[in-house]
């Protein structure tokens, strides 16, 4: 398929996904589903248009003053794919299969509305009700940082010590253009893909299938590390989830010491079990019924709560997600969150630590979870967690934005996706 075809299927696609308010993945698999004659380069390119059609969804809009499908999808190559109208000119005329060509009134529509003209919401490309939240996180920088969860994200992988070194994937991925991380002592980032690129299939490598790496957001490695997780400990990943911040954690405690995962939901704890095997990850049991958590209580040293929540911080990955999440939305995981902290903290010995970690940029579900925690619970009190930061990333401490209390970590700052942390300890 020729740029013209790749477009038509984009906007029928941006179509469904709008008319049918469904996940962006359901509406691009059922669509290569239905055209089985479309190879692997059509069906990436296609999606490049549609997830940054939907991440610049507002930057395109107000350059075509619509919000048709068209000129989302018109938009994406206009802002990410750094065409211009003549490319797309270009583009439509040699393909029968193309979109109608550009009209007179989306020609002058571009001419007339810049993005330096437009409102502060449009480019940061974000819903106007969520304007509140993010400014409350960010202050004057919220623009730019919120334009930055609308960018392309890198593929992050983890090394894992326990069985490679970060050199010798390095080698074993070289053809890939990745490096280490910036920040992470066990990353390496493979950088945002160009246009109708590809990130390459790295869990078909050779030194995936032996446990040498995972993939894993930087910044989702960097609160594992914060956590402090050592050899000796006994810990509980309290939302463990599919496991990736339980490998970490069991590479950081290098095999020793106990660590318990736990997650409420089967489904999503299934795809541990693998993961723990091909890791080789010894001192981890995996469990998803509640009561086999009864003795461990006040027994942990520490308890990491990777608590579910609006995913606001990994918009770059989830444009669609953007677009669908309500403050109804967010006002259930703030109750979940209050809970899951209190269940959680029961099995915090005298002495031991919290660490509270979302995907999330909204206040109300970072710090303002933290401090209404505190309130209710007096023998508790806070970590500093910038004074961690500085102790383990001494020489990024501008990377990460204070809170009170806790961390955040950014695309725009840290060069992760969204992430909070924080820490409290309980009384002796």
């Amino acid at each position: 398929m020729r740029l013209g075809g790749r477009l038509a299927a984009a906007i029928e696609i941006i179509e469904d996904i709008h008319t049918r308010h469904r996940p962006a993945a359901d509406a691009l698999k059922d669509w290569g589903l239905s055209h089985r004659f479309a190879g692997a380069g059509d069906r990436g390119a296609i999606g490049n248009i549609v997830y940054d059609a939907l991440r610049r969804r507002r930057s395109a809009a107000w350059l075509f003053q619509s919000e048709a499908s068209r000129a989302l999808a018109l938009g994406a190559l206009l802002l990410e794919w750094g065409l211009d109208l003549a490319d797309i000119d270009a583009a439509l005329a040699k393909d029968g299969f193309s979109p109608p060509a550009l009209s007179d009134e989306e020609r002058r529509a571009v001419a007339e509305n810049t993005l330096e003209q437009a409102p502060d919401p449009v480019r940061a490309d974000c819903p106007d009700w969520c304007v509140p939240l993010i400014e409350d996180a960010f202050g004057a920088d919220w623009v730019e940082e919120t334009a930055a969860l609308a960018s392309r994200p890198p593929l992050d992988l983890r090394v894992n010590p326990l069985r490679a070194s970060r050199e010798r994937v390095l080698q074993e991925i070289e053809r890939s253009g990745a490096g280490p991380t910036r920040i992470a002592p066990n990353g390496i980032r493979i950088p945002p893909i160009l246009g109708s690129g590809r990130h390459p299939n790295v869990q078909a490598e050779p030194g995936f299938r032996k446990g040498w790496f995972e993939v894993q957001d930087e910044g989702s490695q960097l609160t594992a590390e914060l956590a402090g997780a050592t050899t000796a400990m006994q810990v509980l990943d309290y939302c463990a989830g599919a496991g990736g911040k339980t490998l970490s954690l069991s590479a950081a405690m290098e095999n020793g010491g106990q660590l318990f995962a736990y997650d409420a939901e089967r489904a999503r704890l299934a795809p541990i079990f693998e993961r723990l095997r091909r890791a080789e990850c010894r001192n981890v049991q995996a469990t998803a019924r509640a009561g086999d958590l009864e003795p461990l209580a006040g027994r942990m040293d520490l308890v990491v709560v990777d608590a579910p929540c609006s995913g606001s911080g990994t918009w770059r990955r989830r444009p669609d997600a953007k677009w669908r999440l309500t403050g109804r939305q967010v006002e259930v995981r703030l109750s979940e969150q209050a809970a899951i902290l209190q269940r959680a903290s029961r099995f915090v010995k005298p002495g031991g630590r919290l660490a509270y970690i979302t995907c999330s940029v909204f206040p109300e579900e970072n710090q303002g979870q933290v401090r209404n925690f505190l309130e209710m619970n007096a023998d508790f009190a806070a970590v500093n967690a910038a004074a961690l930061w500085r102790d383990r990333f001494a020489e990024h401490v501008a990377r990460s934005r204070a809170t009170d209390p806790g961390l955040l970590l950014s695309p725009r700052l840290t060069g992760t996706d969204g992430f909070f942390f924080a820490m409290v300890q309980k009384a002796v």
